[in-house]
């Protein structure tokens, strides 16, 4: 799927999702046209890891939040790691500032069930994209600098795609509905895997502490310096993945695999639970083993892989912003808590965050500061300043 991207490249037809909820406007989608290409073109451009970078200042202050929200409130971890990520997807996209909670209506998905309901839903998703986006418009028609945002770049770069109205907003608005949901259970999978694996917790913690220490928070200059928190962060993306069964592909033509044809049409699964289960790329696959992504000098491998973001030209374009959200939200987490089980009888779904949603009951953690809370609150408050 990744070799052969371009002949994997469609989309089975799905009508409720594709057709009446989005409209054909929704990239994840889309089918491998035209309107895929030009979509594609100007989001992927624009996601590039060069790019990327520019919005890592937005990713420390909110995930700074996150700390100071935990502290102040740890049963909701859920609840936090959802603002986060609806707060930094909403800056990105439309350079706006909110939500402040993840209750904001703005940010808010639900997913409809029947046919009426689904056009009726997809009039809304529609008039709110245009509306978000005719606010950049409006932000820009009046010289007002409100920094990068994905929306800002579309309107300022409208005749170099070709894009139409509706397709630009369909654009920013899908960056929020696809990148959201994904980053918070992404961060909070990566706390379960914490909690049930004390050992890797520890040595992560040990090079936090040989590296940054205690006397300052660790930020993205450091992360070139923290192999073991790479390699948890990875093993974390394997064992338990975000998006277990993957994205249906279609195949566009008949594709030869090695003794086998698969005739143009046929639906095509990467299947990451299973991919993520394979002995022979993975060794004993249901262990937790970090040490898995480490060679010899303790770096990080650069032959071994796991399809987090998908595959070939359908591959997630948002997956560098995804990743510097996902580290510093995990580095500044292990820096400033020890995380436990509160009541260490408890049976833990360490599954509960791959159904594709925050579920209702979440695990009960504890959130143990590793320095004085003063200290760290002063620290967190503090972090962000001169950016």
């Amino acid at each position: 799927m990744d070799k052969q991207g371009g002949s994997t490249v469609d989309r089975p037809n799905m009508v409720a999702v594709a057709d009446i909820l989005s409209g054909g406007y929704r990239l994840v989608f889309t089918s491998g046209g035209e309107r895929f290409r030009k979509m594609r073109r100007a989001i992927h451009t624009h996601f590039q890891p060069k790019a990327a970078e520019t919005y890592e200042n937005i990713q420390m202050d909110h995930a700074k939040d996150t700390i100071i929200d935990l502290m102040n409130d740890p049963d909701q971890y859920g609840i936090h790691a959802r603002r986060y990520a609806a707060a930094v997807i909403q800056k990105i996209a439309y350079g706006k500032t909110s939500p402040t909670s993840a209750d904001d209506p703005e940010v808010q998905q639900h997913i409809p069930w029947y046919g009426r309901q689904l056009k009726q839903w997809q009039k809304e998703d529609c008039q709110l994209y245009t509306g978000q986006l005719n606010k950049v418009k409006k932000q820009l028609d009046d010289n007002v600098d409100v920094g990068p945002s994905f929306g800002k770049y579309l309107l300022e770069n409208k005749s170099e795609y070709g894009l139409t109205e509706t397709e630009m907003a369909y654009l920013a608005g899908g960056l929020f509905a696809a990148g959201s949901d994904t980053t918070a259970l992404a961060i909070c999978i990566m706390i379960v895997s914490a909690v049930v694996h004390p050992e890797a917790q520890a040595k992560v913690q040990a090079e936090l502490d040989s590296v940054v220490g205690l006397q300052r928070a660790p930020t993205f200059a450091d992360a070139d310096n923290l192999p073991q928190l790479k390699a948890f962060i990875l093993e974390t993306f394997r064992w338990r993945p975000i998006t277990s069964s993957g994205l249906s592909h279609r195949a566009n033509k008949d594709i030869i695999w090695g003794n086998y044809l698969i005739p143009a049409g046929t639906t095509v699964v990467g299947n990451h639970w299973s991919i993520s289960r394979d002995p022979d790329v993975y060794p004993n696959p249901d262990s937790f083993q970090p040490e898995r992504w480490l060679n010899g000098e303790g770096k990080i491998k650069d032959d071994l892989k796991f399809p987090t973001y998908g595959f070939g030209r359908r591959v997630c374009v948002g997956q560098h912003v995804a990743n510097r959200s996902v580290y510093i939200n995990t580095v500044l987490i292990l820096w400033a808590f020890r995380l436990s089980l509160r009541d260490s009888s408890e049976q833990v779904n360490d599954m509960a965050f791959m159904m594709g949603t925050i579920p209702p009951v979440t695990p009960k953690i504890s959130f143990a500061k590793r320095m004085d809370e003063d200290k760290l609150r002063y620290m967190m408050e503090t972090y962000t300043e001169g950016l």
